[in-house]
């Protein structure tokens, strides 16, 4: 659903969303988007993004939420089991004024540049890098078009799930480029991380993440 029109009763929009619907507003200011994330926080269940006036609002299913999590402990576990240090930020937001861009992903992981993010409860993107991988799942929603947010506040990795197959895109000259394994963590790779993430069709968690750490295990 599309609105032309501008608006600032957000939240009142938003109590009428239901699951795994967006909204698109437009011609909103920086200022409104600022003052919604102020006013819902980061909401579960709730992803916004803004991209030069136009505001997206998206609810997520229990389904989402769970193709999410289960990425997130596949990442944990190799960190874990391989002595990487990866630092998880969740669906920080993520915006730069100058930019006039902000997005929530999915996931995001602090890989390279994990040592300077350090201790940090709280990244100001103003000055802090930007995660070295953002996570996207797409169960019924696109998040291509969100892809030139990344792009702008500089992300140089990002994987998208679709419920069929996991894609790996690296940032090169402005443009996300489709690549076969990840740049931050390169032991993995989009057909490995597919494999683990369409077991969920079969199995629970628990018998996916012991499948990867046999996996790891023979590396």
């Amino acid at each position: 659903m599309s609105i032309q029109t501008p608006t600032t009763n957000y939240r009142d929009l938003i109590e009428r969303l239901p699951p795994d619907s967006a909204l698109t507003l437009r011609n909103v200011s920086w200022e409104d988007y600022e003052g919604l994330l102020e006013g819902v926080g980061e909401a579960a269940g709730l992803r916004i993004s803004y991209e030069r006036g136009t505001l997206q609002i998206m609810t997520l299913s229990p389904e989402h939420e769970s193709y999410t999590k289960i990425i997130e402990r596949l990442v944990d576990l190799l960190s874990i089991r391989l002595r990487i240090k990866i630092l998880f930020f969740g669906s920080a937001t993520m915006k730069r004024e100058r930019n006039e861009r902000g997005s929530e992903p999915d996931a995001c992981f602090y890989v390279q540049n994990a040592d300077r993010i350090g201790k940090n409860q709280q990244i100001d993107f103003s000055k802090d890098p930007p995660p070295d991988i953002v996570v996207e799942v797409d169960v019924h929603h696109d998040s291509q078009d969100k892809f030139s947010i990344y792009a702008a506040l500089g992300v140089p990795e990002i994987w998208r799930y679709d419920e069929r197959a996991l894609t790996i895109h690296h940032l090169k000259e402005g443009q996300y480029i489709e690549a076969e394994s990840s740049l931050a963590l390169p032991m993995l790779d989009a057909r490995v991380l597919t494999d683990f993430l369409n077991r969920s069709q079969r199995e629970d968690q628990y018998e996916i993440l012991l499948a990867f750490e046999n996996w790891l295990q023979r590396l």
